[in-house]
């Protein structure tokens, strides 16, 4: 059998999570060193202020074993809600090459779109403008102008105040909309979806229109971490638990 292609999202990885950087590290030299290629679908850092966050220490030590996994095999990259600021240098850093959100391949014969997940959640209007507002080009220019330390300092306001908002919104105002699933379902001719920013790893069945879909969602790395790996056999999520 061919080897199978991983995907992984939600690392949120960072210097007070250290057992979630060495998982990682760990996948990296195992598990993904067999792969036919590896995808990241987003959130790897739990925060990136812009291409020059990568001198800081940790996050230079997570691209370098990244950039060691990408000389042999293929590596993508999807930006994800903590991670959209990620720019050449990261790629160059990582190896990783980017990939737009959504991103529709050829996977083992099966047509597959893959995401982040946070468009779908539609349902959190507050969110859903938020988003619109950082992703624009105005918006990217006037922060990216602003010194490191300034930036690093609006990136943690901007995440605690998502931690904070969270608490306040029902689990089902921040899971996917099945409305804006179907759309892109059907805009995309009913393919496989692969997808992280939920944290609810599962495989799901949708029947639209008369085709069966698949939604298969990734699991994030706080507790422990985890991955999908597909194949021509099909697709399975596999759990990685932290030594202790």
């Amino acid at each position: 059998m061919a080897a199978a292609t991983l995907f992984v999202a939600d690392l949120h990885l960072c210097a007070e999570r250290e057992s979630s950087a060495r998982l990682f590290e760990d996948f990296l030299a195992g598990p993904a060193r067999a792969a036919a290629a590896l995808y990241v679908l987003g959130d790897l850092f739990e925060a990136m202020a812009g291409d020059d966050d990568l001198d800081d220490p940790f996050n230079a030590r997570i691209c370098a074993r990244l950039r060691a996994l990408t000389r042999t095999v293929p590596g993508r990259f999807l930006a994800g809600n903590r991670d959209f600021l990620a720019g050449p240098r990261f790629a160059q850093a990582t190896g990783l090459e980017p990939i737009g959100d959504p991103t529709r391949i050829e996977l083992d014969g099966v047509p597959t779109l893959l995401l982040h997940g946070d468009t779908l959640c539609t349902d959190d209007e507050a969110y859903q403008d938020f988003r619109a507002l950082v992703r624009s080009p105005a918006w990217r220019e006037d922060f990216l102008r602003l010194p490191l330390a300034q930036r690093r300092a609006r990136v943690e306001r901007m995440r605690a105040g998502s931690e904070q908002a969270k608490r306040g919104k029902p689990a089902v105002q921040m899971d996917i909309n099945a409305g804006a699933l179907a759309r892109l379902l059907r805009e995309h001719g009913y393919p496989r979806v692969i997808h992280g920013h939920t944290h609810l790893p599962a495989r799901h069945r949708i029947e639209i229109d008369g085709r069966t879909c698949e939604r298969w969602v990734l699991p994030d790395w706080y507790a422990g971490g985890g991955y999908l790996a597909c194949d021509e056999a099909g697709c399975r999520l596999i759990a990685l638990a932290r030594s202790s």
